[in-house]
């Protein structure tokens, strides 16, 4: 699978740096749940969103003395683009890359067993549309589903607990708040129509991370 493919690279990527003292590579699974918005015109309005699928992570954290860490992430989601009214609906197979740095916070030390967290940070997040665009499309008259590339700016909130599993090996359980200004290079509303306002990527995961 590419999520599989994309992981692995990062993973090599990122590993060398893990061998270092206070420093562990990690990866994780979970799903998107994404938070719709409306797109108005004067005859009404259609919901836009992307629908839920699978996400992916890999991150490098790099811990301080105290309970303090810093973590570079990449996060990679599947999900359709769509449109629907009235029960008319309008999708379009799509795809998102994030890069993102956080700060995190843990209320245990490195040396205890359960290491709860909070985490907040900043970083740009890529909407892609993948599918095939057709001659008609429903609901065209809110917005066109297209198959091009859209860069935005992205804030990050999260949470959740670390479980040491042995010296060297963690699983993480974790959601994180992923929000962005609305994508409209990929869900482009028309003419007459118009959607504003940031959209919002929940993200619940487990993962395992590695240290040395």
């Amino acid at each position: 699978m590419k999520v599989v493919r994309t992981l692995v690279v990062c993973a090599a990527i990122l590993a060398p740096a893990a061998v270092a003292q206070n420093w562990e590579v990690g990866g994780g699974v979970g799903g998107g749940f994404y938070t719709p918005r409306d797109i108005t015109n004067p005859t009404g309005s259609a919901s836009a969103k992307i629908q839920t699928n699978i996400a992916a992570s890999a991150w490098l954290d790099n811990h301080s003395s105290g309970r303090w860490a810093g973590e570079l992430r990449y996060d990679y989601g599947r999900g359709n683009l769509a449109l629907s009214q009235n029960g008319t609906q309008a999708t379009f197979a799509g795809e998102t890359h994030a890069m993102h740095y956080d700060v995190q916070w843990r209320f245990a030390s490195q040396e205890a067993t359960i290491q709860p967290f909070v985490s907040g940070g900043a970083g740009v997040k890529i909407y892609r549309g993948t599918g095939t665009e057709e001659v008609f499309q429903p609901l065209s008259n809110f917005a066109l589903l297209s198959r091009v590339q859209d860069l935005t700016a992205m804030a990050v909130a999260g949470g959740g607990v670390n479980v040491r599993l042995t010296d060297h090996l963690t699983l993480r359980v974790e959601v994180h708040d992923f929000l962005t200004p609305f994508p409209s290079k990929v869900i482009v509303p028309a003419a007459n129509a118009k959607v504003g306002g940031w959209i919002q990527d929940i993200v619940p995961m487990v993962g395992l991370s590695f240290s040395k």
